[in-house]
C-alpha cells in the first residue's frame, strides 16, 4: 500500500529531498516547453531555487527576531520528499509584470512534485496547507506567477484568469502571467 503524503515544514534533514525536486521537476518542465536545450537557464533556475531554500532555512533557524516571512512547506511519503512550496516577498517578474502593484503582496513559489507523483493530489494538498498557514498569520492575498505554459494551463483551471499577462514575454507564443488570489478561497476551513 502506498505511503499517506504528509505536509510539514522544512528542516535541515530534509533539503537534498528538496533538491532532487527541484533537479527533476525543474529539469521536467523545461523538456515539456521545448526548453530542454536552455542548460544554463535550467540550471540557473535549479540553483535559484536551491539558494532560496538554503535563505529561508537559514533565516528559520538563526533570527526568529527577524522573520521575513518567507517559509517553505514539503510534502513528503515515508522519508521522501516528493514535493515543495513556498512563500515570499512577491519576485522580480511579479514586480514588474504588475507595474509594482502588487509589492506588498506575498507570493506562492516553488511548488515543484517529483514527475512520477504528480496528478495525484499533492499540488493541491501543499496549496491548502499553505493558504492555511497564511490565514493563521492574518494574511489575506498571496499572488503567483509563471512562463510555463503547462502550469499556465493548470493555474487557470485552479486560480482562473490572470491578474495580468505579459505577451511574447518569452518569446512568439510565450506569455509570463500573474496571478493574485485571496487566501480564504484556498485555506482548509
Amino acid at each position: 500500500m502506498d505511503q499517506p503524503t504528509i505536509i510539514q515544514s522544512l528542516n535541515s534533514t530534509d533539503v537534498e529531498g528538496a533538491y532532487l525536486v527541484f533537479e527533476r521537476s525543474i529539469t521536467q518542465a523545461f523538456n515539456q516547453e521545448g526548453l530542454g536545450s536552455l542548460q544554463d537557464d535550467m540550471k540557473d533556475e535549479i540553483e535559484h531555487k536551491k539558494s532560496l531554500l538554503q535563505s529561508t532555512l537559514h533565516s528559520d533557524e538563526y533570527s526568529e527576531s527577524t522573520d521575513t516571512g518567507s517559509f517553505f512547506l514539503l510534502a513528503k511519503r515515508g522519508n521522501s520528499v516528493v514535493g515543495t512550496i513556498s512563500y515570499a516577498p512577491c519576485g522580480e517578474e511579479i514586480r514588474i509584470l504588475s507595474e509594482n502593484r502588487l509589492n506588498d503582496i506575498g507570493e506562492l513559489g516553488s511548488l515543484y512534485i517529483l514527475p512520477e507523483v504528480q496528478g495525484q493530489g499533492i499540488g493541491s494538498m501543499l496549496i491548502r496547507a499553505l493558504a492555511t498557514e497564511l490565514q493563521k498569520r492574518g494574511i489575506q492575498q498571496f499572488c503567483l506567477d509563471s512562463g510555463y505554459r503547462t502550469a499556465q494551463k493548470k493555474w487557470k483551471r485552479k486560480f482562473g484568469e490572470p491578474y495580468t499577462a505579459a505577451h511574447n514575454y518569452w518569446g512568439e507564443g510565450t506569455d509570463h502571467m500573474v496571478w493574485l488570489c485571496n487566501v480564504k478561497d484556498f485555506a482548509a476551513n
